[in-house]
């Protein structure tokens, strides 16, 4: 492997489906104070917030992907 981009691009995908799971399971006020969202005695999921870290990992995971075909190329 010869560009590191896809493995950066993998690795990101992993750390957003990492987050929008976090999202999507996790109450407001149970989050971590340092992520966009926290509310304290807040009671809902950010299903929002969910959603789009789970887009931003798949186009991730795509973008990586697809540069992995053209290194090979």
């Amino acid at each position: 492997m010869t560009r590191p981009l896809p493995l950066v691009a993998g690795l990101l995908g992993l750390v957003f489906l990492a987050l929008a799971v976090v999202y999507w399971l996790t109450p407001a006020g149970s989050l971590p104070s340092f992520l966009p969202g926290f509310q304290p005695g807040g009671e809902h999921a950010h299903v929002k917030h969910a959603l789009g870290s789970l887009i931003v990992a798949l186009i991730l995971f795509v973008f990586g992907w697809l540069q992995r075909e053209r290194e090979r190329r």
